[in-house]
């Protein structure tokens, strides 16, 4: 029986990134019925008044899955982020972002194999800003017992289900101690009470980037409120090659949203040239996701089919411009299909 996804192609080179994702998904046997759904500008083109319309809301709630192509946000005024405005609308209260180094892919460490879990809803992403004065604006940062334990429940047990052993728990608590202290607070709690099997400890932001600049290695799953996961997510794929080879997931109790973490890049859009492996390991994590979900273990075959052929793509060098092959968006669709 199919399974309904939303396909959010989103903008600049997203349409042709989804198209290249979805004939992958296809091919490697997943039954997959996909409906596409517009958000960021290419909803304001379509004729939408709003960057995320509601009817794209109620049909990812509907179907509880989505899978997202970049889309554009105006950067200091205008609408607010399409991503922003999904996380909050959905509840999709758990960002997480798996880092590993890959066969092929140039960077300046080895052996790179880390998950960073956000808390998506709260801290200054809340978008409470005001200006109380001319030539003054604030920023309120937001942080609340339910999801601080929410979170760190969900990290726990990320660690658990997938046999990591360690938490990083990274936070600027000597400095924020109420927002900052409620987490880590929330977290030790969490800890002691259901997860003493998993290593523990807690790392001021500023002394753990030195940290991870120094030996990424040291760290295995870190969880953070959203601004630090935030950046984390960044410079952690900076590790590794970049964006363009790190998924992305937004989890909730009731659905989820897999997404593409780079840029629209709308340089190169149209132009045939754009790297799609960041929204296929999304998808990889969407069919994972699903076999848990569903209790269907073909959806995890499909997705190990997938992941073995693009770590075979890049081994082999088979890739595009980005990553200093010559291979096209679709071409790189078809290497990784004839390795299936």
């Amino acid at each position: 029986m199919s399974t309904n996804v939303v396909l959010i192609p989103g903008d600049g080179i997203g349409p042709e990134v989804a198209v290249a994702a979805q004939r992958v998904i296809d091919a490697s046997g997943a039954d997959i019925r996909w409906t596409v759904r517009h958000a960021g500008e290419a909803a304001l083109a379509a004729g939408e008044k709003q960057l995320l319309p509601q009817s794209t809301l109620d049909l990812i709630s509907e179907y509880g899955i989505a899978l997202k192509g970049p889309c554009t946000t105006p950067i200091g005024t205008g609408f607010r982020s399409v991503n922003v405005l999904l996380r909050k609308s959905l509840d999709l209260y758990a960002a997480v972002r798996p880092i590993r180094s890959m066969a092929g892919v140039k960077s300046r460490y080895d052996n790179v194999d880390l998950v960073i879990v956000r808390e998506n809803t709260e801290g200054l992403y809340a978008g409470i800003e005001n200006e109380i004065a001319k030539g003054v604006c604030t920023s309120i940062k937001v942080a609340t017992d339910s999801a601080s334990r929410r979170i760190a429940d969900y990290a726990f047990r990320y660690c658990r289900e997938r046999g990591r052993k360690k938490l990083s728990v990274f936070h600027k608590a000597n400095i924020m101690k109420l927002t900052d202290g409620l987490f880590i607070r929330c977290a030790r709690e969490v800890h002691d009470a259901s997860y003493q099997d998993i290593e523990y400890e807690e790392v001021i932001i500023d002394a753990a980037c030195m940290k991870m600049v120094q030996d990424p290695t040291r760290f295995d799953v870190i969880l953070a409120e959203n601004l630090y996961g935030d950046i984390m997510s960044d410079l952690c794929a900076g590790l590794v090659g970049g964006l363009g080879v790190t998924p992305g997931s937004n989890i909730g109790e009731k659905g989820a949203v897999f997404e593409a973490v780079h840029g629209s890049a709308p340089d190169i859009a149209g132009k045939g040239i754009a790297n799609p492996l960041a929204l296929i390991m999304s998808g990889v994590m969407m069919l994972n996701w699903l076999s848990t979900q569903r209790g269907d273990p073909r959806f995890r075959e499909c997705a190990t089919r997938i992941r073995n052929a693009y770590d075979r793509a890049l081994a082999e060098s088979a890739t595009t411009r980005d990553l200093g092959g010559t291979l096209g968006t679709l071409e790189f669709a078809e290497a990784l299909i004839k390795r299936f």
